[in-house]
């Protein structure tokens, strides 16, 4: 079989990676792809929301299956797009429609689906202006909560101590700061608690359970410091306990799945379930209609079966017939980041030492390839995931890792998984 996948981040490089060694794939093409996906299949230089293209080129290449990474074009509707054209329709795409991406792309209807179905979440309300903000604020406990209700690339969540920057960072939302994401902003009470990621993967009827992992967001040791895609993450969670995951699955995953069945949602794809600890008992802190970044990255090398063999049974929806089987190891993961990032930083610096750094695995994040040298090109350039008997000799092996490559600027975090 001939599969599309689209994207250009470690987690595209994490699908490329694991797709590649399955016996039942063809050819890989993967759009646009970065100088990492380049060695697990082939680059096309086409957007990822550039739907007529995708579908021309998914005909000329008699692409049987499409594999969508990141959440934009998702909740801009490429599954609908296939679905709606006559001769593609045979195509399978990994990924829901539009109306179940709004899991991901709107923070609102996320959490009215949760409350109308059940799932434990924090308390909430959504705004369209400052009318009555500062009543609803006062009712809450510090620190205060504030989700731009759109995609936001990651940023759109602020947690601050007081109520007057609370008010004046409303004002900042719906005065454009996250663009049109701002144009409601959901307001949380806070959980207090410790994160963890939870995946599963599902054909709109039954699903499988993924490896959890934990990802850390803060550009600074010791979580601190500006909110980032993610600095890095450990697979599998330590407190995520037999007892814990049956929560999980009771109260959090069977409801979601029939609350989409209920609505007539047709979703096949990734389900990520951002989750809080809170005491022993979970609660959804947000979804995501695709799997995370970096955790993919600490995620997918867990997985020991065939992932395309995985994605046909959900294109097919039987996925009721395949059980998962997972890794024993431990997986850590360590991002290197361009200097300044996430504010400004500089790209096209050359990377030096990829050839042999002692992890087990490469994943490229923002890079490029020119005149035979490996490039930065984005704010997350590399990421280097270890596997060993536990997270901490996992990371260890990482961070060693980490030193042995250079580029100018590079800064990485050398806590992952501090809190656990």
């Amino acid at each position: 079989m001939n599969v599309l996948l689209i994207g250009s981040g470690g987690r595209e490089h994490a699908l490329a990676w694991k797709m590649a060694q399955s016996p039942l794939l063809d050819r890989l093409f993967i759009a646009p792809g970065n100088a990492g996906t380049a060695q697990c299949g082939i680059n096309v230089a086409i957007a990822g929301d550039n739907f007529p293209a995708l579908a021309h080129f998914v005909r000329k290449e008699n692409i049987g299956l499409v594999v969508v990474g990141p959440e934009d074009p998702l909740v801009k509707g490429i599954a609908d797009y296939f679905r709606g054209e006559e001769d593609l329709q045979w195509v399978g795409v990994i990924g829901p429609e539009a109306a179940g991406a709004q899991l991901e792309g709107s923070k609102d209807f996320a959490k009215a689906f949760m409350m109308k179905n059940g799932i434990p979440t924090a308390a909430y309300k959504t705004f369209r202006s400052m009318e009555g903000a500062d009543q609803f604020l006062g009712t809450l406990q510090p620190p205060y909560v504030l989700k731009a209700d759109g995609l936001a690339a990651g940023k759109g969540v602020v947690i601050l101590d007081s109520l007057k920057d609370a008010m004046a960072e409303m004002e900042a939302m719906f005065g454009g700061k996250f663009g049109t994401a701002g144009k409601k902003v959901v307001v949380e009470q806070y959980l207090k608690g410790i994160e963890l990621s939870v995946f599963v993967l599902t054909d709109g009827e039954s699903w499988v359970l993924l490896p959890e992992a934990k990802d850390y967001k803060r550009i600074g040791e010791g979580d601190t410091g500006l909110n980032t895609g993610g600095m890095g993450a450990v697979s599998p969670v330590p407190f995520a306990d037999d007892i814990f995951m049956q929560k999980v699955r009771d109260r959090i995953i069977e409801p979601t799945i029939q609350g989409l069945q209920n609505v007539g949602i047709d979703y096949r794809g990734f389900i990520f379930f951002g989750l809080m600890n809170v005491g022993g008992d979970p609660y959804v802190i947000e979804y995501n209609a695709r799997m995370g970044d970096p955790e993919s990255e600490a995620v997918i090398p867990r997985i020991e079966s065939d992932l395309l063999d995985l994605f046909l049974a959900v294109k097919q929806r039987r996925l009721k017939e395949k059980k998962i089987r997972i890794r024993p190891e431990a997986a850590a993961t360590v991002m290197l980041v361009s200097g300044g990032y996430p504010g400004d930083y500089q790209k096209g610096m050359v990377i030096h030492g990829l050839e042999d750094p002692g992890c087990d695995i490469v994943f490229h994040a923002g890079t490029t390839q020119k005149d035979g040298k490996i490039l930065s090109a984005g704010g997350r350039v590399i990421a280097l995931t270890s596997l060993d008997l536990n997270w901490k000799s996992a990371l260890e092996k990482s961070k060693e890792a980490a030193g042995k490559i250079g580029f100018d600027g590079m800064y990485f975090r050398r806590d992952i998984g501090f809190d656990l």
